[in-house]
């Protein structure tokens, strides 16, 4: 089975199947174009890898409207071009294919192109799309709570010291074919969280703290990078409170041991860890 949905940024979404929309070729689903990285020194012969990007995905659907009957053909073409509207920036994308499930960000990379019919008795259409992430998602996101890290650690301080209580260690699996980013919720009372992966040995740490009625957000993704604090109705841009040598991590393929702390916090003060699987092609 191949059922492909589209739903743009208002939320009108049209699906492509078999009735009224049947689908006669859909490619760039599994293709996509990569860029070879290299870099070359003086007097080298070749050059020397570096990565591999893969370029943005552009799923083709080539389509007919199933009925023959002029003004039923008139309605569906308007349908078309009314969800798959460029102007609407990013929509969604999702696939079905052989009781497998992704979904895709994407934009129309033109406006739907309908052919003459001339004596052919359906009419057809075919409709480009651009995805400028290029990875296929998981529908479902994966979610995980942590709870924090109890400060002890206090100056002046007399012998014996106690530094504190570790806060969760726990692994997350990233069952994907790439590393992908992750979003982070905690909620106060709390002061300076961290959160660590200690398989890649990068950390977040936000030099704040937090009321018990204040969230903060962090999201690690390259084209959402970002730090918040949630008061209320109130959004407090808070990348100026991160710490110098923190990086926006991203959990790799397979376990990653994620490690949660902070100066001080109560057990409310719970971490919720929360990502999609990614994929190269489907």
């Amino acid at each position: 089975m191949r059922r492909l949905t589209f739903e743009n940024s208002r939320g009108e979404s049209i699906t492509f199947y078999r009735d009224p929309f049947v689908i006669e070729s859909l490619t760039g689903i599994s293709e996509v174009d990569s860029s070879i990285q290299g870099q070359v020194s003086p007097y080298q012969d070749g050059d020397t890898y570096v990565d591999t990007i893969l370029q943005p995905r552009y799923p083709t659907l080539e389509c007919a409207i199933k009925y023959t009957n002029l003004q039923e053909i008139k309605a569906y073409r308007k349908e078309v071009l009314r969800v798959c509207n460029p102007k609407l920036g990013l929509g969604k994308l999702t696939l079905e294919l052989d009781g497998d499930v992704k979904e895709i960000h994407a934009t129309l990379d033109s406006v739907p192109t309908f052919p003459d019919k001339g004596e052919n008795a359906y009419q057809r259409f075919m409709i480009v799309w651009k995805c400028p992430n290029p990875y296929w998602r998981d529908p479902q996101e994966v979610s995980r709570a942590l709870r924090a890290y109890e400060g002890k650690f206090t100056f002046p301080f007399t012998f014996p010291v106690q530094f504190g209580i570790e806060g969760d260690v726990t692994t997350l699996q990233n069952d994907g074919d790439t590393s992908t980013p992750v979003t982070i919720s905690i909620q106060g009372p709390i002061s300076r969280p961290m959160i660590e992966n200690r398989t890649t040995g990068k950390h977040i740490t936000v030099n704040t703290t937090l009321s018990p009625e204040e969230i903060l957000y962090i999201d690690t993704s390259r084209q959402h990078k970002r730090v918040e604090i949630y008061r209320g109705n109130q959004i407090i841009r808070a990348m100026g409170y991160l710490n110098h040598n923190s990086d926006f991590w991203e959990l790799e393929v397979g376990d990653n041991e994620i490690r949660y702390r902070a100066d001080e916090g109560l057990a409310e003060a719970i971490a919720a860890i929360s990502w999609h699987n990614q994929y190269v092609g489907m």
